[in-house]
């Protein structure tokens, strides 16, 4: 049996699997808040400390993707193993949330600036 990339995980038969293409897509969407979150910064002597609220969510959401990364990427894999992978619900709203509430402040950031 092939290990994976993360040691003291599950192991599974194929390491090109589901784990490994969700760990990448989340670590690009952790990468993109981050450059987001850079940006915000950048905005700050025009817009004011309004933009804050904006570099305060994407930075959130990013270190909870940072954060969780290890366990979705266990799940994922004993899934395979057990072959039933269930969805991590909780993780696709939060982050749609995020990008929502992200939305709505840079609207009331632009309409207050």
């Amino acid at each position: 049996m092939v290990g994976t990339r993360l040691p003291g995980h599950p192991t599974h038969g194929d390491p090109g699997l589901q784990p490994e293409r969700t760990s990448l897509a989340w670590g690009r969407t952790m990468m993109a808040l981050v450059t987001v979150s850079a940006f915000f910064l950048r905005w700050l002597p025009h817009h004011g400390f309004h933009i804050l609220s904006l570099f305060s969510v994407s930075s959130a959401a990013a270190a909870a993707i940072y954060f969780t990364q290890r366990r979705r990427y266990s799940a994922s894999s004993r899934g395979i193993i057990r072959e039933n992978v269930d969805v991590d619900t909780s993780a696709v709203l939060y982050t749609a949330f995020a990008g929502i509430v992200l939305g709505g402040l840079g609207i009331l950031v632009v309409l207050a600036g």
